[in-house]
């Protein structure tokens, strides 16, 4: 908290003005309500100024998420159901903040805070959740197929990662049928749709997102914020 105290006063217009790295504040001097207000974008700039804003802070939060850090702020709750209900960064922020946009919305009577604030919470959450557990790179592939045997040797040989049989029935003719799934890198993709496509064209198959995987070959996204 001290620390994000001084750092605001420090990196603030006119500071920065006075120390030499802003010439002329002229052009970041706005007048708002008969108010000066200092800012490098103009008030009129709201949807922008919302867009930057929003990345600054996902960012940040998701720094300080990542090395178990603490603002003293709404992050500590966040943490906490992070801990509990075992969701994302981003979806325990998004829980927490909405009761705040609400209530300030409600006490001020302004529809327009609403909408403003929860498109600053959406693009903050999907940054945070970037930042602190870096993008998805885990797909999980389903293949219907009659040839899941030799799709399942070229995996094996070609692209090392395991697989695992699930039974099933075709719909149509109420066949028994075999579906192979495999969880992969996303790199790996584009070779394993190569291998299905030589082996078998008429093959069906499934592309997902993984969001985590716990297991050998494969780190986890997940942010242990407890102590142990």
């Amino acid at each position: 908290m001290l620390v994000s105290a001084l750092m605001t006063d420090l990196i603030s217009l006119p500071m920065l003005h006075k120390l030499g790295f802003i010439a002329d504040l002229a052009p970041y001097t706005h007048i708002v309500n008969g108010r000066v207000i200092y800012a490098m974008l103009s008030p009129d700039d709201l949807f922008l100024s919302a867009i930057a804003g929003s990345v600054m802070l996902g960012i940040g939060l998701g720094l300080i998420f990542r090395f178990r850090g603490s603002t003293g702020g709404t992050d500590i709750p966040v943490a906490l159901i992070k801990q509990k209900a075992n969701i994302s960064i981003g979806m325990g922020y998004y829980i927490v903040e909405t009761g705040i946009i609400l209530l300030v919305a409600f006490i001020l009577g302004d529809l327009k805070l609403l909408i403003w604030g929860y498109l600053n919470l959406f693009i903050t959450t999907k940054i945070t959740d970037l930042a602190s557990e870096g993008l998805p790179y885990i797909k999980g592939v389903y293949i219907i197929s009659d040839e899941v045997d030799e799709i399942r040797d070229e995996i094996y040989e070609r692209l090392d990662r395991g697989v695992t049989y699930l039974k099933g029935m075709r719909g149509f003719n109420q066949r028994d049928t075999n579906i192979l799934f495999c969880v992969l890198n996303r790199r790996q993709v584009p070779q394993l749709t190569d291998i299905v496509k030589e082996i078998d064209p008429d093959a069906f198959m499934i592309l997902t997102d993984v969001y985590d995987v716990l297991g050998y070959g494969f780190k986890s996204r997940k942010i242990n914020l407890s102590d142990s």
